[in-house]
């Protein structure tokens, strides 16, 4: 198993083909390609603001992951940030200190621009930092299985990330291990366009979210991420710290007015649960949650 205590990680985002393929799990095979000229042109219509609200790709969800594997090193992200669409999430991207690569299209849909700029600045990373241990490839193409392969024979562990249906079966099979954007911790899965049009579940579900404590949601992830990594029930509470602290470097339990980690793991018990019984403390989720 890789080390993820020390491990340094380097995540590469192709924003575009995340966004597009998260369009198309939630509105239907090919919806991008049929609404394209549409939301390039009309991004406030109110039909496309609304299939693109309900289609809004969790950023957090994306670098909490990457974060699991290790310190981030190094995050980027590229597309036409100029475009409506991924103007969007510029701010929360700048927030995760995720570097914007700007591409330039030459060509009306810029095919292949992201693949080869991500391609060159990942291989030179390589070389210009020798102790990264990790490299997360956020993307779906099977143009990406070349640099995978590279990466892995340059001795790092590599990640994938792509959204289901939408991931080309080999370049899942030239990473290390592959994880479905769809089955990240805290995304909310695509509801059918009908269950939307009347009123909505996955409004309401989006509701929730929006409502709930954005503390205990950044607990109860770290614990699924945990969780995921190794299988084990009972974590230890210092490799949730150090999780959360990964995830959002700005934590302290002490800021929030806590005594000690264990006390404000305690303060959400429809989350976790403590055992204190020895001198390991150890955490798990609360049943409700497993």
């Amino acid at each position: 198993m890789a080390d993820t205590q020390n491990g340094r990680v380097a995540v590469y985002l192709d924003f575009d083909n995340i966004v597009m393929s998260w369009y198309d799990r939630v509105h239907g095979r090919n919806a991008y390609s049929r609404d394209r000229q549409k939301i390039a042109e009309s991004p406030a219509d109110a039909e496309i603001a609304e299939k693109l609200a309900r289609a809004t790709v969790d950023v957090g969800a994306i670098i909490d992951y990457a974060a699991s594997f290790g310190t981030l090193v190094l995050t980027r992200a590229y597309a036409d940030w100029s475009s409506p669409v991924n103007a969007e999430y510029r701010s929360q991207l700048v927030a995760r200190a995720v570097d914007l690569v700007q591409l330039f299209p030459a060509a009306a849909y810029a095919k292949n621009g992201a693949d080869i700029r991500l391609a060159v600045d990942a291989v030179e990373d390589m070389f210009r930092l020798p102790d990264l241990t990790h490299v997360v490839i956020v993307a779906g193409d099977s143009d990406y299985v070349p640099l995978a392969q590279r990466c892995k024979r340059l001795g790092r562990h590599v990640v994938g990330v792509g959204v289901a249906g939408s991931t080309a079966k080999s370049l899942a099979a030239a990473c290390d291990e592959f994880d479905a954007y769809d089955a990240l911790p805290g995304v909310v899965q695509p509801q059918a366009d009908e269950a939307a049009s009347t009123g909505s579940a996955p409004s309401r579900a989006r509701s929730r979210r929006r409502s709930s404590d954005p503390t205990a949601e950044l607990l109860e992830r770290a614990l699924r991420l945990g969780h995921d990594k190794d299988d084990s029930q009972w974590q230890h509470a210092s490799a949730v710290k150090s999780l959360l602290r990964r995830m959002d470097p700005a934590f302290s339990e002490k800021s929030l007015g806590h005594k000690s980690f264990s006390d404000f793991v305690k303060a959400y018990p429809k989350v976790a649960e403590v055992d204190e019984s020895t001198n390991i403390v150890r955490i798990r989720l609360a049943p409700d949650k497993a």
